[in-house]
């Protein structure tokens, strides 16, 4: 499954933007821990979201993290949300925006999925201030 091709200049531009939203750390762990059954998606997702919607000129990455964070909360994809919680360090999104981009959420996607990613929020705020000391 292993595709041996140089990185195309989209990839290329993913790789940065994803390492500045979500840190080296992060991914360089992503990175160790693909295999070559999950690595053509580790690909797609650096081509395509990073490379190509995250990159894009028309948003601050402050205002794509706050979309991404209500989409992801209205979703339930709480995994995900926490991780871009965690972004926001990187991103410049403060924590009234996320507040403010949950209660979008409660009024558009409903009260229960907000509830939940107000509770994953806090969890990440309150790990992030802890790693500050």
């Amino acid at each position: 499954m292993s595709d041996t091709h140089a990185p195309s200049d989209r990839h290329r531009q993913g790789m940065a933007t994803r390492r500045a939203v979500l840190g080296d750390a992060h991914v360089d762990r992503a990175g160790a821990a693909a295999t070559d059954f999950d690595r053509p998606f580790q690909e797609l997702i650096t081509e395509a979201a990073w490379g190509h919607v995250w990159s894009r000129p028309g948003w601050t990455k402050r205002e794509r993290s706050i979309v991404t964070i209500a989409l992801l909360a209205a979703l339930g994809h709480d995994e995900e949300v926490a991780m871009h919680v965690r972004a926001t360090a990187n991103t410049g999104a403060s924590r009234e925006d996320i507040c403010e981009a949950l209660l979008h959420v409660a009024i558009y996607a409903g009260v229960p999925a907000a509830n939940h990613a107000i509770k994953i929020a806090r969890k990440a705020f309150a790990e992030m201030d802890a790693e500050k000391g």
